[in-house]
C-alpha cells in the first residue's frame, strides 16, 4: 500500500511543475495570439486541473489518516479517540476510491474523447414496443445530457406508431462527450411486460444505439438527409 501511495504523489507531484508552467503559458499574450497552441494548452490546463483536484483530495485523505493514527496511538480522551476511528474508517475507505479515479486520470486520453457525437437510436426486434423502447433510452440520454450541461438537438426522427420511435438522431455537443458516449453503441435489450401487451406475458425488445464522432455538423440540402462525417465528403443515407 505504502509502494502505491508513493508511486501515486510521485507522478502527481511531476504534473504539479507543469501544472503551473501550463497556468503560466496561457496567460503570455504570445501564446493568446497563436490560437492553435493556446487552445492545446487550454485543453492541457483543463484536464490537470482535474488531477490536480484529486491530487488535493488524496493529500488531504492521507493526512487525515495520519492524523487518526497519530490520536489514537497518544490521546487519552475515550470521544477523541472514538471520533478519531471514525475518520480513519472513512479515509481508509476513500483512499482506494481516490487511488482509483487518479490512475484513471493519468491514463492518456484519446485525442477524439474531446470532440462532439453525433448519435442513432433505431428500434430493433419487439415491433411497436422496441419503439417504446427506444423511445425511453432517448429520454435517458436526454436526461443524462442536462446533467452534464451537455447540447442535444434532434437531427431526424421517425416516429413510432404507439409512441417513441422507430428511429431518432441526435447531435450532443459538450466536454468529452465523445469520449462518455462512445461506449453505447451496440444493441440495448430490455425484458418487460410491456404496454401494448394485454395478457401480461414477459416480451424481449432491443433497439441499437450509434455513437460516431461528428467531424462536420449534421447538413440538409433541399430535404435529404445526409450524414457520416469525414473531413472530406458526406455520404447520403437512403
Amino acid at each position: 500500500m505504502a509502494e502505491t501511495t508513493n508511486s501515486i504523489l510521485e507522478k502527481l507531484d511531476g504534473l504539479e511543475a507543469r501544472f503551473e508552467e501550463v497556468s503560466t503559458l496561457i496567460t503570455d499574450p504570445s501564446v493568446i495570439g497563436d490560437q492553435q497552441r493556446f487552445v492545446k494548452l487550454t485543453k492541457e490546463y483543463k484536464d490537470l486541473s482535474d488531477i490536480m483536484d484529486a491530487r488535493k483530495r488524496y493529500i488531504a485523505c492521507l493526512n487525515g489518516i495520519r492524523e487518526a493514527k497519530d490520536i489514537l496511538a497518544n490521546e487519552d480522551d475515550p470521544e477523541m479517540k472514538e471520533m478519531a476511528r471514525e475518520e480513519l474508517a472513512q479515509n481508509e475507505a476513500l483512499q482506494p476510491q481516490l487511488e482509483e479515479e487518479i490512475k484513471i486520470a493519468l491514463i492518456p486520453k484519446d485525442p477524439e474523447d474531446a470532440k462532439n457525437v453525433q448519435m442513432e437510436i433505431r428500434a430493433g426486434t419487439g415491433g411497436d414496443e422496441a419503439c417504446l423502447f427506444a423511445g425511453d433510452l432517448f429520454k435517458m440520454y436526454k436526461s443524462f445530457c442536462e446533467s452534464k450541461g451537455w447540447t442535444l438537438s434532434v437531427t431526424d426522427v421517425s416516429e413510432g406508431a404507439v409512441g417513441g420511435y422507430k428511429e431518432i438522431d441526435f447531435a450532443v455537443s459538450g466536454a468529452d462527450v465523445y469520449g462518455t458516449l462512445k461506449y453505447e453503441s451496440g444493441v440495448h435489450r430490455v425484458q418487460r411486460v410491456p404496454a401494448t401487451e394485454t395478457q401480461g406475458r414477459m416480451h424481449t425488445s432491443a433497439a441499437t444505439v450509434a455513437a460516431e464522432v461528428c467531424i462536420r455538423p449534421w447538413v440538409s440540402v433541399a430535404g435529404t438527409r445526409w450524414t457520416r462525417w469525414t473531413p472530406d465528403s458526406y455520404f447520403r443515407v437512403p
